[in-house]
């Protein structure tokens, strides 16, 4: 059985804006907007060639068992591009406020790439939510 890691929610205060940030500046794929009953909106969009969306969602209650995430603290969510240069290059072409590419070391975060999988840059949503990106040494379908 495959277990597909598809929808992940980022939790936002604006959606529009969200959604700007999102579609304009980082360049995912709108999927959908729609409003599916009366107060509850769902945005899915898709980062280009990823097989996982993000959902923005405004007025959907928690699902049994689970509670809502504060806007801004989802921390972590990870990107991989084969040319951390040219994608650092596109967002802030687009305006996204990004970090300079850096790599893990043994005294921690140092500028500049590392060797191969340690060259990474970081970027926040309008929310605080945090996105790392990470080079990979070939597209997925490759790996």
């Amino acid at each position: 059985m495959e277990w597909t890691l598809e929808v992940i929610t980022v939790p936002v205060t604006d959606l529009d804006r969200a959604k700007e940030f999102y579609a304009d500046r980082c360049g995912f794929k709108v999927d959908t907007d729609a409003q599916i009953a009366e107060g509850v909106r769902i945005i899915q969009l898709t980062p280009p060639g990823s097989r996982c969306s993000i959902a923005l969602i405004q007025g959907m209650p928690p699902a049994p068992g689970q509670t809502d995430m504060a806007p801004g603290s989802l921390q972590g969510l990870q990107l991989c591009v084969v040319d951390i240069e040219a994608a650092r290059a596109e967002l802030v072409q687009r305006g996204v406020d990004v970090g300079p590419v850096q790599h893990l070391g043994a005294e921690g975060w140092t500028a500049g790439r590392g060797e191969t999988w340690n060259a990474f840059m970081l970027f926040k949503d309008p929310d605080g939510n945090g996105w790392t990106v990470q080079e990979a040494p070939s597209p997925l379908s490759e790996r």
